[in-house]
């Protein structure tokens, strides 16, 4: 195999001298009458070539000496192993090969005539340096390369079969020519430090300014199947390729380790919690189960022993007769694999923990070719491709929840998996035609439940501290005038004095909603301006003035100390119980799975709907309705002793009323894609989303008496059997030392829109310092202990 040289730092002589001083050398200690008769006759036939020894330039001359060559070297080159070894003489970096044993000949004969030797990411400037650190090395200096060296070789089929080049150098001498520069250790600190520059190697090691003399021999070793798997790794960890490429790249990779230039790959996703097989959401990645059906369930898609290897045990299920498996079989799988004309098959489950992801397919023409035996070559494969998976899973949920964010705003849990059937299919029309639309998502049949606790008087609360604060900044302003008027008695310090005065009046008499803004007026256009004056009379104001400025907040200039009272009590209060709800709806759940919603305001509400149409596969019966109705009072009970409880350490004390709304109607919901909330759907429904604006407001029949009352809970409805239902609760919760004996059955007066509303309301009981109650009360024991 013959290449021009090249621009190269070696004038390269092909010598054998070396195995010549070898034998030599071997003759004075060999033993043996045969070995050394055999040595001497070796020794005068190459004699007769001294070329051989001397060395030459011209690669061509390989050819006249080939006989002679394979002679001196056949204790090198051992017959007996040449089918064996892939080996050969060489000139390094050349892609010069001469004496190949048999199996080279035979690999380098498949490639074909047009098939040109090269090594693997060696280009002429890389060739150099790596010639220039053999130098290096032979001069002693320490210089570590350890990237490996490969050949890609085609097979007769085409199939890249890739080997890895083991390089022996001991039969070469280097040596420099007269006007070769000299290297010292700064030179080879300076060309470690700057490998990609090839110039500068060539400044301090010039072309063909040092003499090789030798040849190298190089072993091959075929490492086709690691190869595979490292390029496989990169390919699946590293490079951002879509699914479709990713299977591409795969088929190239097992088509090598296999050995089948026209085998197929294809994958085939497992869902768990539907227990179907499902496509990849790329529409050209095959799948030879399900061949163009998007999704089948698992009992019509593949056969019983294949379901049991699969998805029971992760094991490979291969079927190594299609024609066989047809006939016993009539399954979606077997139907694909006839029409698509397969004749032997391989399916792994890729699995993590136990949970099988998807299913690879290998598949072939030709019947035996995948059978359970070649299946073992998966072995060392799947981990990486498993990771590859479950990353494209990730990758795939996340954006299915980057949808629904983008789409819905955030979801409660118990209904995010039909979020997640509708985000999939968005997904799939987005990338079929690039035009999707999130639908408006309706759940049908559902009962509502509502609750609140609300602070009671929270206007006349914030009310009450807006006006402490202003007040509190006016009596600060005249303090200050009131002292710079005895340092200099001006009649705008009576004006300014005048104007407080008046404005004080008005604030204690009535806070209305101008009340603010005409205080600030007055702050930004008289008093402002003043202070600036004021600070520069004496020392005493000039302090004055500071403290007062200390007081303002910095957006405002309004005075917010009682208001940051309110504002901090009434965010702590909200976390606290938000927290709360929380924390006892991971029980609720259990229950049974249902919609919870709640809200921030000067308090905490919260919706929750029930229903059949929010649980996945799950029948729906009223107990489960009863149960959480239970919950919810308990629940509400508890939160109003957080409540007080919480008040030990707030900057100010507030009190709390709580309100519950039974409807015993079942509505239909929908989450509106426009406004990215549920509402009730339909004109009948609405009238309960009316009702829960107005009850809180609701006074008692005849009288001026709100509902909700501190320290009561009051549970509004408006048929009878409602109010026996919860009286039993009551009953119940009273055994439980959760509410008191006052209880009260109330009538309301009509509100707008709304008539014929009852209430019960009963009184609280409150038990300081007690600790959150794990337990949660259900129904079934309201029950047992009625009975």
């Amino acid at each position: 195999m013959m290449q021009k040289l090249k621009d190269f730092p070696f004038d390269i002589q092909i010598s054998f001298h070396k195995v010549i001083e070898q034998y030599e050398e071997e003759m004075e200690h060999i033993e043996s009458e045969l070995s050394r008769e055999y040595l001497n006759k070796v020794m005068d036939y190459i004699s007769d070539f001294p070329e051989l020894i001397e060395g030459f330039e011209d690669p061509k001359l390989l050819k006249k000496y080939e006989e002679p060559i394979k002679i001196l070297l056949d204790d090198l080159f051992p017959t007996i192993l040449t089918n064996n070894e892939i080996k050969a003489a060489s000139v390094p970096f050349h892609n010069i090969i001469f004496n190949s044993s048999q199996r080279l000949k035979q690999i380098l004969d498949k490639a074909g005539d047009e098939f040109s030797l090269a090594m693997r990411n060696m280009d002429d400037d890389l060739t150099y340096i790596f010639a220039c650190i053999q130098i290096l090395k032979n001069y002693g200096y320490k210089v570590n390369i350890s990237r490996p060296l490969y050949y890609d070789i085609p097979d007769e089929n085409g199939i890249i079969k890739h080997y890895r080049i083991a390089m022996n150098a001991d039969f070469v001498d280097i040596f420099p020519k007269d006007d070769a520069p000299e290297i010292s250790q700064e030179d080879v600190d300076l060309l470690i430090q700057n490998v990609d520059k090839v110039k500068l190697w060539k400044e301090k090691i010039p072309p063909k300014s040092y003499i090789f003399k030798g040849f190298t021999i190089v072993n091959l070793t075929d490492v086709t199947i690691d190869d595979a798997i490292s390029e496989l790794k990169t390919t699946l960890l590293f490079e951002e390729v879509s699914e479709a490429e990713q299977l591409e790249k795969l088929q190239e990779i097992f088509r090598s380790i296999y050995k089948i230039p026209d085998l197929r790959v294809g994958f085939t996703v497992f869902n768990r919690r539907d227990m179907v097989f499902e496509k990849m959401n790329n529409d050209e990645a095959n799948s030879f189960i399900l061949d163009k059906a998007v999704v089948n369930d698992c009992d019509t898609g593949i056969c019983e022993e294949g379901f049991q290897r699969l998805v029971e045990k992760n094991a490979y299920f291969t079927i190594a007769n299609v024609e066989d498996y047809i006939k016993k079989n009539d399954n979606l799988l077997s139907k694909n694999l006839k029409k698509n004309k397969i004749k032997s098959c391989l399916l792994a489950p890729i699995a993590k923990n136990g949970k099988l992801l998807g299913i690879l397919e290998l598949v072939s023409d030709r019947k035996n070719e995948l059978n359970s035996i070649n299946a073992i070559k998966l072995d060392d494969i799947l981990p990486y491709i498993v990771t590859t998976v479950e990353k494209n899973r990730n990758d795939f949920e996340n954006r299915v929840k980057a949808v629904i964010q983008s789409e819905c705003t955030s979801i409660h849990p118990s209904v995010l998996w039909v979020f997640e059937k509708e985000a999939k299919k968005f997904i799939r029309d987005l990338d079929k035609d690039g035009l999707a639309s999130f639908k408006d998502i309706t759940f049908k049949e559902v009962y509502p439940l509502y609750g609140q606790i609300d602070i009671v008087a929270s206007s006349e609360a914030r009310n009450e501290s807006i006006k402490k604060d202003l007040l509190d900044q006016l009596d600060m302003i005249l303090d200050i005038i009131d002292k710079a008027y005895k340092i200099e008695e001006l009649p705008i310090y009576d004006q300014v004095k005048y104007r407080i005065a008046d404005f004080k009046e008005e604030l204690e008499e009535n806070l209305n909603a101008s009340s603010e803004q005409k205080v600030f007026d007055l702050l930004q256009k008289e008093v402002n301006p003043l202070m600036n004056h004021l600070k520069k009379q004496s020392d005493e104001i000039k302090k004055l003035v500071k403290d007062y400025k200390d007081q303002l907040n910095p957006e405002t200039g309004i005075v917010y100390n009682h208001r940051k009272k309110y504002d901090e009590t009434v965010q702590q209060i909200n976390r606290t119980m938000s927290r709360y709800i929380d924390k006892k709806q991971i029980q609720a759940q259990k229950i049974y799975p249902h919609y919870f919603g709640r809200y921030k305001t000067d308090g905490v509400d919260h919706n929750i709907y029930i229903g059949a149409s929010m649980a996945y596969k799950r029948p729906f019966n009223k107990v489960y309705l009863f149960n959480l109705r239970l919950w919810q009072l308990s629940t509400m009970c508890e939160m109003e002793n957080r409540f007080y409880q919480l008040q030990e350490n707030t900057p100010i004390n507030l009190e709390a009323a709580s309100l519950i709304l039974v409807y015993n109607n079942t509505m239909s919901i929908r989450y509106r894609m426009d406004e990215k909330k549920f509402d009730v759907d339909g004109t009948y429904n609405a009238r309960y989303e009316i009702i829960k604006k107005r009850i809180d407001k609701a006074f008692v029949k005849d009288t001026e008496e709100r509902v909700t009352q501190k320290g009561k809970i009051t549970i509004i409805y408006s048929q009878r059997n409602d109010e026996r239902e919860y009286l039993q609760y009551i009953k119940y919760l009273q055994a439980k030392k959760y509410l008191g004996e006052e209880v009260e059955l109330l009538e309301l007066e009509d509100v707008q829109g709304v008539v014929g509303l009852r209430a019960i309301r009963v009184n609280i009981l409150y038990t300081p310092h007690s600790e959150d109650k794990d337990e949660t009360i259900t129904y079934e024991d309201l029950m047992e202990e009625l009975h």
